[in-house]
């Protein structure tokens, strides 16, 4: 990177910042330009140097905070590239230490960023990011393992918004539990007490 990228992205990553600290306290709608610059420290005239408008803003915002969420996976983790017809059963199940340990270390390394992101997803359009997970992995996963296809969004509904309730509740206490007990807890309301499941023998779920 040289000294010219180097300052734009420094210049981005306040702005990223600004906007931040700014949704902490007001919704996205009542965020102006003016107030951006004032927490970023920048005038209005650097902000059009990067931006349109707030959305483009928004837009990097998540991206940056998406960039530094896969940070934490190792990059055989970051990208989920299976062949879901023809890979085996268990590759295909993601709740477990392998993925839970990274995701929730970013969690708690950034507990109030990421408890402002969670109040304002649909400001960060979280549906569309849904909408594309269903139907790149999800769905796929899913019909492999035969969920008939009327229920498959019910099922994917309970799924995700169980382990987001039991984010919450993690960062309503400033994740005070370790990651290792907070991994069980999501593991054990998603497998039930099946030790088979728990212990990472899947064999079960193909009887």
């Amino acid at each position: 990177m040289n000294r010219a990228e180097s300052k734009y992205f420094n210049t981005a990553v306040k702005m990223d910042l600004a906007l931040i600290s700014l949704l902490k306290k007001k919704s996205f709608e009542y965020i102006t330009v003016s107030e951006i610059c004032k927490a970023a420290g920048v005038n209005r005239s650097t902000f059009y140097l990067h931006y349109e408008t707030l959305g483009d803003l928004l837009d990097e915002t998540a991206q940056y905070l998406f960039n530094d969420f896969l940070s934490y996976f190792t990059p055989d983790k970051s990208s989920i590239s299976l062949n879901f017809q023809d890979c085996n059963p268990e590759e295909m199940f993601y709740i477990c230490d392998k993925y839970l340990t990274p995701y929730l270390s970013y969690i708690k390394d950034n507990k109030e960023v990421f408890g402002t992101v969670l109040l304002h997803s649909k400001a960060f359009r979280f549906d569309e990011v849904y909408k594309r997970l269903f139907e790149n992995i999800f769905n796929p996963i899913l019909e492999r393992f035969k969920y008939p296809e009327n229920s498959r969004e019910y099922v994917m509904t309970y799924y995700l918004n169980g382990i987001n309730a039991i984010i919450k509740q993690w960062l309503k206490f400033s994740c005070d539990l370790p990651i290792k007990e907070i991994s069980e807890i999501i593991s054990i309301c998603i497998y039930g007490l099946n030790k088979q499941l728990l212990s990472g023998d899947f064999s079960v779920l193909r009887n």
